[in-house]
């Protein structure tokens, strides 16, 4: 069932204006009324600037056409309209249809949100660690990105499916599996292990495979055979290998729950699932002619992108060796998405570097008549997570930063931080404010970032009280939800007719804006549009707060007064649960 949500005034302004322009002028019909907030009035509409030299007439003289048209009327959001400068128009809209706005989004489940991508079939692939490695700074972003967006596009009414591209295939498995067999006192099963840290010990056996390999030419040729006992079906090595898997989701499931994303074990489809599809992939491309046999492999030319020589950049989907890459495996990824999981929207959320892999993706399934107009695919790219230096975040040695460490860190940050801002907290309510803080603060450092910009890893301004941070929301939150404790009985009904403050104003027209906001983080995929708006949203508030009493004011401005502080409440914690953060009710 659709949601048609509460109409944003921005909207209804907007066609009043398009009206205007149509009965002033009839051959304008459908013309863009240019409509922006604006801090001179409530609105401002910039049409007449464009439209005034298609007519031949002076912009101010056209502004004035509008202004007449615009007239308060029966139905009409307008209070107020007045030509400003070369030919803007300013408008007001009455405090009635303000507080309106205020109670209609009260009485909605989803504060007039409505849903935009009602029933679209969305797979959305994100955080994709490998088997038997830890997760790493390196999965931070795909992961937070990620999970926010389903978070999103599920509230706009989309049918999400999330899938994890685990990396559980490949040569590196039949090397760690004789490894194993070839050291049996070696422990790294999760009851086995200090703390239960199997996937840090895979992750070391795997490097002393690697080693080992490299120096002894016996194990290496053992260590084939092995792949090829695993890609057979051999019964021992399957054994074996579906406890690697089993182990490192565990771990994985681990660092999700500390997360607190929605991934569940559920959202694994490894690369071993596509592997029996891939020979089909490469027949069908053949026989359509759009792979060709190159060099003994068999390749993709794109007929969209040239390398440096000017020569068409190939996409692998056969090694000459008969054996098969993650370019492959892609194909078969973006094929059975759309053929078995009916996907209409396909979205990857991987780094930057990783474009050009995806464009050729994308045009070859094209090309094959797999992805057509009626299904959109989209690569979802984000920068890099930099360290204090401006490189790419490493540990003091040098090493991967292990994402385990990096949120324990982070927890314990905002553990001191909280605790010297309200030293009256007990231990376990402090534990649990600092886990929803720190974790927080990390999530919310990441997503106000522009997805496609790096950011600086800088945990004591990410956990500050002060400035665009998780922390700063969260409190504000937690400090209108004690406001509304004290108040006591529920708020009355929003009146209407009651009069408006400068400052009441200007939060309105923030609150009314929050639908807008959402849809377009659903659409551009950008989550520091939902950022910007919370953080904004905080500030008028407590300009509004400052000017404006509350508990201490007379009726009905009490009343519309405590209906303020109870929306921004619910849009800021419905906000920041999009994001995937926490809003405590104390800080």
């Amino acid at each position: 069932m659709t949601h048609p949500g509460v109409v944003p005034l921005l909207d209804r302004v907007a066609d009043a204006v398009s009206d205007a322009i149509g009965r002033t002028r009839p051959e304008l019909a459908g013309a863009d009324p240019v409509l922006r907030p604006s801090e001179r009035a409530d609105f401002q509409s910039n049409a007449a600037l464009a439209l005034a030299e298609r007519l031949g007439v002076r912009p101010a003289e056209y502004a004035a056409e509008l202004v007449a048209a615009l007239a308060p009327g029966p139905g009409r959001p307008v209070a107020t309209a007045a030509v400003s400068g070369p030919g803007f128009v300013n408008i007001t809209v009455p405090d009635r249809v303000l507080w309106a706005q205020v109670a209609a989004r009260l009485s909605d489940t989803r504060l007039g949100v409505p849903a935009t991508e009602h029933g679209r079939r969305t797979v959305l692939d994100y955080s994709a660690p490998n088997i038997a490695k830890e997760m790493h700074v390196g999965h931070l972003r795909t992961t937070i990105i990620g999970d926010s967006l389903a978070r999103v596009l599920g509230f706009l009414g989309a049918a999400v499916i999330r899938q994890n591209h685990l990396g559980d295939w490949g040569t590196q498995f039949g090397m760690l599996i004789q490894y194993l067999d070839e050291h049996p006192d070696a422990r790294w099963r999760h009851d086995d292990v200090a703390d239960g840290a199997a996937v840090s010990a895979l992750d070391r056996l795997y490097r002393a495979a690697r080693a080992a390999f490299d120096a002894d030419p016996n194990f290496a040729d053992r260590s084939r055979a092995r792949v090829v006992a695993l890609q057979a079906g051999d019964s021992p090595t399957l054994d074996r290998w579906h406890d690697i898997v089993a182990e490192s989701e565990r771990a994985f499931a681990d660092i999700y729950a500390q997360l607190g994303v929605l991934l569940t074990p559920d959202d694994s489809v490894g690369e071993s699932f596509y592997n029996p599809m891939l020979s089909g992939i490469v027949a069908e491309l053949l026989e359509q002619g759009v792979a060709v046999d190159s060099n003994g492999a068999t390749v993709v030319f794109s007929a969209e992108v040239t390398g440096p020589d000017g020569a068409p950049v190939p996409l692998m989907v056969r090694k000459s060796d008969g054996g098969y890459g993650y370019d492959t495996t892609d194909l078969a990824t973006i094929r059975y998405r759309i053929d078995t999981l009916h996907a209409q929207r396909l979205l990857y959320v991987t780094d930057a570097r990783q474009a050009l892999h995806f464009r050729l993706i994308f045009e070859t399934a094209r090309r094959a008549g797999w992805l057509h107009d009626g299904i959109e695919a989209e690569h979802v790219p984000f920068g890099t997570v930099l360290g204090p230096d401006g490189t790419p975040f490493k540990t003091r040695a040098g090493g991967t930063v292990r994402l385990g460490d990096l949120l324990d860190a982070a927890v314990a940050r905002a553990r001191a931080v909280v605790a010297a801002k309200n030293p009256g907290l007990t231990a376990t309510e402090l534990d649990a404010i600092a886990t929803q803080s720190g974790i927080g603060a990390v999530k919310y450092a990441d997503l106000s970032t522009a997805r496609v910009k790096d950011y600086t890893f800088d945990l004591d301004r990410m956990v500050a009280f002060t400035g665009n941070t998780a922390v700063y929301l969260q409190y504000a939150h937690a400090r209108i939800r004690s406001l509304l404790g004290k108040a006591g009985a529920p708020a009355p009904a929003v009146a209407t007719d009651g009069p408006l403050e400068t400052a009441e104003r200007a939060l309105v027209l923030t609150l009314d804006a929050y639908g807008t906001t959402v849809a377009e983080v659903g659409s551009t995929l950008e989550p520091h549009r939902l950022c910007g708006y919370l953080y904004r949203l905080a500030r008028d508030f407590t300009t509004f707060y400052d000017a404006c009493p509350v508990l201490k004011a007379d009726k009905p401005q009490r009343g519309n007064r405590l209906a303020l502080c109870d929306l921004t409440a619910q849009t800021l914690a419905h906000g920041l649960d999009l994001l995937g953060i926490a809003a405590p009710e104390r800080m």
